[in-house]
């Protein structure tokens, strides 16, 4: 008889159970930071909506290649984006990026298409261009893998320890369908949240890893699938990759033990939530600086600022990514403008009157500046 060493040799797989009670908490949680995100961002205008997605889908695949080990061209897959969202495009793509590109945008845009094994290779030929396939790095591209065993392993070759291993080749095809079927009906299933349902369909796609290679791009790729399927748009404003990579070990670890486990699931859905919750509150902080930016710009509108005085209030309002979160000198100021020190010093004068700047507690050659913001106004126009 079998050892029952994965949760895959179950007699019940995949007939998952969790403890409702213990997901209740993290389950409102994450429902009231998504209902937030998607009222603010319904604030924002057009251009910086489109500008915010922009940024989120670059990030989601930027990290989740980076999960994997491998580094990208940022430049090139941002240029593969913007052309497909209607931005300006700057800089060249390649077959890579403009895969990646293709392969997220479809997941997260298409919502009503069915998610069938068709589509899932299409998705995996997008991430694996023959064009940029490296010599001796041969996989299957667009089918399921081969007969070998599917073991994710560590340690020396001759003692390894093996974290993981997958469902055998034989009777994969039945598997996939299994999932594919359920995940087409468990949409409507009023009984299963939206979130849960997300979790779940990322444990068990991962846990098949019916491809060669690429099982985890994938997998949090129709993750970002089933998430937009349940908030009911296409548009995106959170990178959940980049949450699962700033615990990129306990993504893992919880992988593993809840691989090795029985079929309830409470832990893994657990650490899901609250990682997901992780990047909607990411996201919350990202959209109230849009809000905060358009606000002052209403409340400045008329100021008569000059090019170099609105490039300096840019980068400020711009801080939480781009520095001086402490507030500007006039040195920095004098640095950023690229005006002379006494340039720098009327145009900080001039600000403060207009009410654009605060002066921070310090005198003298530390004398540091803050933006004032309103503490209330409609957003205005992009001054950008």
């Amino acid at each position: 008889m079998q050892s029952t060493q994965w949760i895959w040799q179950q007699p019940a797989w995949p007939h998952f159970t969790w403890q409702a009670e213990r997901l209740a908490a993290p389950l409102r949680a994450c429902a009231q930071a998504q209902g937030r995100l998607l009222g603010m961002a319904g604030a924002v205008g057009a251009d910086a909506e489109a500008q915010n997605s922009l940024d989120a889908l670059l990030q989601n695949i930027v990290t989740s290649s980076a999960i994997e080990g491998e580094t990208l061209n940022v430049g090139s897959v941002r240029s593969s984006l913007a052309r497909r969202l209607g931005l300006v495009a700057e800089g060249r793509t390649s077959p890579r990026s403009e895969g990646l590109a293709e392969l997220l945008l479809d997941a997260t845009g298409r919502l009503d298409q069915p998610l069938t094994f068709e589509r899932l290779c299409t998705w995996h030929r997008w991430l694996f261009p023959e064009e940029e396939l490296q010599l001796g790095h041969r996989i299957r591209v667009g089918t399921l893998r081969g007969e070998e065993p599917m073991q994710v392993v560590s340690g020396r070759l001759d003692n390894p320890t093996v974290h993981f291993e997958a469902p055998p080749r034989e009777g994969l095809e039945q598997q996939l369908d299994s999932f594919l079927a359920w995940f087409a009906h468990s949409r409507d299933d009023v009984s299963l949240d939206p979130l849960l349902r997300a979790g779940i369909a990322h444990f068990w796609f991962v846990t098949l890893h019916p491809f060669d290679d690429g099982n985890g791009r994938l997998t949090r790729a129709l993750t970002d699938l089933a998430l937009a399927q349940g908030e009911r748009q296409a548009i995106r404003f959170y990178a959940m990759s980049a949450s699962i990579l700033d615990d990129r070990a306990g993504y893992y670890r919880i992988l593993e033990s809840s691989q090795k486990d029985g079929l309830n699931i409470t832990a893994w859905l657990h650490w899901f939530l609250a990682t997901l919750l992780k990047s909607l509150e990411q996201a919350l902080v990202r959209i109230d600086r849009v809000l905060a930016k358009a606000r002052f710009w209403q409340a400045h509108r008329a100021d008569g600022l000059s090019a170099e005085q609105l490039k300096v209030l840019n980068r400020l309002l711009d801080s939480g990514e781009k520095g001086f979160e402490d507030g500007i000198n006039a040195g920095q100021y004098q640095a950023v403008a690229q005006v002379s020190k006494a340039t720098a010093t009327r145009h900080l004068s001039d600000l403060l009157e207009k009410g654009c700047l605060v002066r921070l507690p310090g005198g003298g050659r530390s004398t540091r500046y803050q933006i004032n913001r309103p503490g209330s106004a409609l957003p205005g126009p992009d001054t950008e």
